[in-house]
């Protein structure tokens, strides 16, 4: 007779851990929040700043509800990648890292999380990782949902150590390394009608605008379809459409650019390539079979990130 096959794997084993693991993993996947940050005006900047902004720091607008004891500062990574930390001083503040080393299936909820923590933590205390409670307060309960982030975009990663203060020798490592592999940023203030939130970034051969936009993901690729077929899908010269990401329900139009212009020389054609996109959001006529093409070949070039 041949040996039957295990269908089982072993208590312990490999295999076992490997299945575990994977279970784990589809199993956060169904529970995940498809758009966390939904009904926040800041929506857009706070998937940027979680999703690819190197460094950069914004106070928060607290609800009235929190009854604060401390300001809470948001920030895209804290040191160690840590959920939270209350930094000691003559008045405490809270910091809340966007980028943590611990994902949750919610990430609005955790921020929340993390903020309320840093109320009741002592100061020099951090917070390692948060996993927000089901049916526990939401971001849009913590703070103020129709407040804008009023960001504060750094170079560096010196706002780690308070003024004044001399770093010891291994943090002062850590922020060194960390400076040196921090690639040059900024969000373009486009003003008027400008809708999401636009950043370039310096990736060394090339520079790059990433657009968080708060539309249907579903609209939004109809209207860079109509704008590829009629041309219109760029920045002006020296400028390339290098394609767009799914992140955190939203989609993430991403353009080539010189890298020898400042970001400020970016800003004007940007808004002009914002108002362009806002007439082909408002366009109700069928594609026409270019446009269907192009709509193709774009979502062809489509990532998600998650």
């Amino acid at each position: 007779m041949g040996k039957s096959k295990r269908n089982s794997p072993k208590p312990g084993g490999n295999r076992a851990q490997r299945l575990a693991e994977r279970k784990a993993a589809q199993e956060q996947a169904a529970n995940a929040v498809t758009r966390p940050f939904e009904g926040l005006a800041a929506e857009c900047d706070l998937v940027a700043l979680r999703e690819f902004v190197p460094s950069a720091t914004a106070t928060l607008k607290l609800s009235p509800e929190v009854a604060a004891e401390r300001s809470v500062v948001l920030a895209t990574v804290l040191p160690g990648a840590v959920a939270a930390l209350v930094r000691a001083g003559d008045e405490p503040t809270g910091y809340v890292g966007t980028q943590v080393q611990f994902q949750g299936a919610d990430p609005a909820a955790d921020i929340a999380a993390a903020i309320l923590w840093t109320q009741s933590a002592e100061p020099g205390d951090s917070l390692t990782s948060v996993e927000s409670v089901a049916g526990g307060p939401r971001l849009a309960d913590v703070i103020d949902p129709g407040a804008d982030l009023e960001l504060t975009v750094h170079q560096d990663f010196d706002w780690w150590v308070p003024e004044g203060v001399t770093p010891d020798p291994q943090v002062a490592a850590t922020i060194e390394q960390a400076k040196q592999a921090i690639m040059p940023s900024a969000r373009l203030e486009l003003g008027g009608d400008a809708v999401g939130a636009a950043w370039w970034v310096d990736a060394g051969e090339k520079a790059h605008v990433r657009w968080v936009r708060p539309e249907n993901e579903d609209d939004l690729m109809l209207a860079l379809a109509r704008l590829h077929a009629s041309g219109g899908l760029h920045m002006g010269e020296g400028s390339r459409f290098a394609g767009s990401f799914r992140t955190h329900g939203l989609l993430v139009p991403v353009f080539d650019l010189d890298p020898e212009r400042h970001p400020s020389e970016w800003t004007e054609p940007a808004a002009e390539f914002g108002v362009r996109l806002l007439d082909a959001l408002a366009a109700d006529t069928p594609l026409t079979a270019d446009e269907r093409r192009s709509r193709d070949g774009l979502r062809s070039r489509q990532v998600t990130l998650r």
